[in-house]
């Protein structure tokens, strides 16, 4: 605002602070002239409980300010300059990012900015909601760029096993979690999370999938190697000691994928096999000992033995993947968990501090003799208190993870009839 730098109150000069608050005050009365001059006071009172004032003075002479726009810095007067050094210096200490009853910072031009102003949104929950929408689909990328970066830095296909597989895959899970929790919010039905929920399962099949075929490639190239030597070795007649019953030191198949026994090796040793068929016959006619020996090793399978292995390969592979449902959905549990204690920390700092105004300017009106203006204070801070004490229950946060509990039977079907079972023990060890 602008006005004389030192403007006298009751014959001494005040400060700017005082200037403010000696303009905020309400007049005694409840005639129609004393509601209109009180109203907008009461509004910016109750609205802005923590107030700064700045004194400008006029920021050029008389001449210059009807091209002021076009003036220079320099050109403007020193004391006017100071005077927005010390505003601006305020505005960057004391301003903090703008954020939503949760605690989410809003940025700039979001829906809030544009879209209210513009009146393409009705009304400011309208607009969180809006912004809610819009957050939903920058959290998705940020978890998508998460797990890649994780992936990246960690990945080293083929793993060795599929258990290395599922626990790089899990360590990823987790990043891209929690880089969507940081984003998120207003996600009261965990309608988002829910979605979230299926993209990890979708990225492990096709992890999995590029897994099997590195192994592939890996594997045939180590067995196409090894082919090259064998028949060298048979051409020389080197493979076997002639008359002996036990073959000379040699490569086995196996032994020669050790340093890289991937998932898919035995698959493809097998088709290897298969395909080397004129090898393995010669080495066969040179001794048939071998062929007894590998008997007595492995033996032939009969067919109902295969169907059974086919059956537990199965059995095995949807045990794991219901555990793998399960794994990440306790992950989901234990960052909503994370994430609700972090959200009621800031709540409850925020509750306290529009509690301490409140009671701050009841306080000032009854100073100023204000009874009943004081008196509908009441209601307020009886509502705060109420609202603190809401937020303190345990049943705040395990509400929202019941819901998430009905929600996740839909995107991961292993776990019908078990989440609110999980919840349940989850949350007995959180209290």
């Amino acid at each position: 605002m602008e006005y004389p730098p030192h403007p006298p109150l009751d014959g001494r000069e005040i400060t700017e602070d005082e200037y403010l608050e000696n303009a905020l005050k309400l007049k005694p009365g409840n005639s129609q002239r004393a509601q209109l001059y009180n109203l907008p006071r009461e509004c910016i009172r109750q609205f802005f409980p923590a107030r700064k004032c700045f004194v400008f003075i006029q920021p050029a002479s008389r001449r210059d300010l009807a091209r002021l726009e076009e003036l220079q810095e320099a050109e403007l007067e020193p004391e006017f300059r100071e005077q927005v050094a010390r505003f601006c210096h305020h505005v960057w200490e004391m301003s903090k990012p703008r954020t939503i009853p949760s605690g989410h910072p809003l940025g700039q031009g979001t829906v809030g900015q544009t879209g209210l102003v513009g009146g393409a949104v009705p009304c400011m929950e309208s607009a969180v909601l809006a912004l809610a929408q819009i957050e939903y689909s920058a959290a998705v990328g940020e978890a998508v760029a998460a797990y890649e970066e994780q992936l990246g830095w960690q990945a080293a296909l083929p793993t060795e096993s599929v258990q290395e597989l599922l626990e790089l895959h899990a360590q990823c899970e987790r990043e891209a979690l929690r880089a969507f929790m940081a984003c998120a919010f207003k996600d009261d039905d965990r309608r988002f999370q829910g979605e979230l929920m299926v993209w990890p399962l979708e990225q492990k099949q096709e992890l999995c999938r590029c897994n099997e075929l590195v192994s592939l490639d890996r594997c045939t190239a180590t067995l196409l190697e090894l082919s090259d030597k064998l028949e060298d070795q048979i051409g020389r007649g080197s493979t076997w000691c002639p008359g002996a019953t036990n073959p000379a030191p040699q490569d086995k198949p196996l032994d020669l994928l050790a340093p890289t026994l991937q998932p898919q090796a035995k698959e493809v040793l097998q088709e290897f096999l298969q395909t080397q068929e004129a090898v393995a016959q010669s080495i066969l006619q040179t001794d048939e000992a071998l062929m007894e020996k590998e008997k007595e090793m492995g033996g032939h399978c009969t067919a109902a033995e295969r169907e059974q292995q086919v059956l537990k390969q199965k059995e095995a592979e949807l045990r794991q993947k219901l555990e793998d449902q399960q794994r990440s959905y306790q992950e989901n549990l234990r960052q909503l968990e994370t994430k609700l204690e972090d959200e009621r920390k800031k709540l409850l700092e925020e509750q306290g501090k529009m509690l301490d105004q409140k009671l701050k300017e009841q306080e000032a009106l009854l100073r100023e003799g204000f009874q009943e203006e004081a008196r509908r204070l009441d209601n307020k801070i009886w509502r705060l208190q109420e609202q603190s004490e809401e937020i303190q229950e345990p049943s705040w946060i395990q509400s929202a993870l019941e819901v998430l509990a009905d929600v996740a039977p839909f995107v991961l079907p292993g776990l019908a009839g078990k989440a609110a079972r999980v919840v349940s023990s989850f949350f007995r060890r959180m209290f």
